[in-house]
């Protein structure tokens, strides 16, 4: 059986409300836009079904052989502006449907 390596979930209170999020995907070079993409993090209500994933614009690349970022080094205050940010964009955490992509600035607005 195949092992699937996942990155650690973190939890977050917004607002009140309960989320857990991870890191969804790793700050990367994308050949099909022949671009630089940002890192993503995706999110849910603890008591909900529907993600949510938040991308990040890209940021400058990394130095040849830096180490990768960590799900640690990400600050929750980023990570709570962000989810609030979704909120306000029309994701319903408590609802069911499919996963939505939101794109959010640098500072998480």
């Amino acid at each position: 059986m195949a092992r699937t390596k996942q990155s650690p979930e973190f939890e977050i209170e917004v607002d009140g409300e309960p989320y857990v999020w991870r890191l969804q995907r790793q700050p990367q070079w994308s050949s099909d836009a022949a671009d630089w993409r940002g890192m993503a993090i995706a999110v849910r209500h603890k008591e909900g079904q529907r993600e949510a994933v938040l991308e990040f614009p890209p940021g400058r690349q990394p130095r040849y052989g830096a180490p990768q970022l960590q799900s640690s080094q990400i600050a929750p205050d980023l990570v709570a502006k962000a989810i609030a940010s979704a909120i306000v964009a029309g994701w319903e955490p408590q609802s069911r449907g499919k996963t939505v992509a939101i794109v959010v600035d640098a500072t998480g607005g």
